[in-house]
């Protein structure tokens, strides 16, 4: 683990360090455009990866400055390799502190992480089918998810929100069992609970993954449930960003 400076992270950070959170120090190697919203970083972890084993949508906070206080965010590992300590992480590009970080960051820069809270393992026995809705924020972790299952794996039905019309060309990794539901963001952000509800089946022995903004997140883990007849161990729902509030 690195000795990384966690002055100025306030109670949040005090509060993971308590809990025996670990900190490390990233290093920028690589920058690269994926769309015009949508931008990749490759870093070396500082030894994340010699002491940690990748599992599928694994996550890191970020610490980014901000008016003299140092705010976290939470983003996916993207193709994490242990044999180098390497993995890009991926920015959905908008008006928020991360984002501008990103868009300014370059080779060389480094950036304070915490690992702490991820945790997934793909259920045993694997499940009949898979329910996931998500958008450009969650794109890593499904991706991950899709990587984990493999070509032979159950197949998935996914709901993808997007807001700009250069999301729909970003690296979504499906296989060819898989089923892929583009939804256009709309004002209200009611157009994916709508779709999900409309689609609804038996799907008792499926798991369902969603990770979306928190109002559609609650949403559509409830239909998963009530809809589609998930039980609730068989859904793994976590919010991404709040509406209104620049989470990246």
């Amino acid at each position: 683990m690195s000795e990384v400076s966690t002055k100025g992270r306030g109670w949040q950070g005090a509060v993971m360090k308590i809990l025996g959170a670990d900190d490390f120090t990233f290093t920028v190697v690589a920058t690269e455009s994926v769309t015009d919203h949508y931008l990749r970083l490759r870093f070396r972890g500082g030894g994340l990866l010699a002491g940690t084993t990748p599992h599928p949508t694994m996550w890191v906070r970020l610490w980014f400055a901000d008016g003299g206080k140092m705010h976290q965010r939470g983003y996916t590992l993207v193709d994490p390799d242990p044999t180098t300590d390497t993995f890009d992480i991926e920015f959905a590009i908008h008006d928020g502190t991360a984002a501008r970080w990103a868009q300014d960051a370059q080779v060389g820069d480094t950036i304070g992480a915490t690992l702490m809270g991820s945790k997934f393992a793909i259920p045993e026995p694997a499940p009949a089918g898979w329910l996931i809705a998500g958008d450009t924020a969650s794109l890593p972790a499904i991706n991950s998810l899709l990587d984990s299952l493999g070509e032979s794996g159950a197949g998935a039905t996914i709901w993808f929100e997007y807001q700009h019309e250069s999301d729909k060309s970003l690296p979504l990794r499906v296989r060819d069992q898989d089923t892929v539901h583009w939804i256009a963001r709309g004002s209200d952000g009611a157009g994916l609970v709508e779709a999900v509800r409309s689609a609804a089946f038996d799907a008792a022995d499926h798991f369902g993954w969603v990770a979306l903004d928190s109002t559609n997140t609650r949403a559509v883990a409830g239909l998963f449930k009530s809809e589609f007849g998930l039980p609730k161990k068989s859904v793994k729902s976590q919010a991404y960003w709040i509406v209104g509030k620049s989470f990246a």
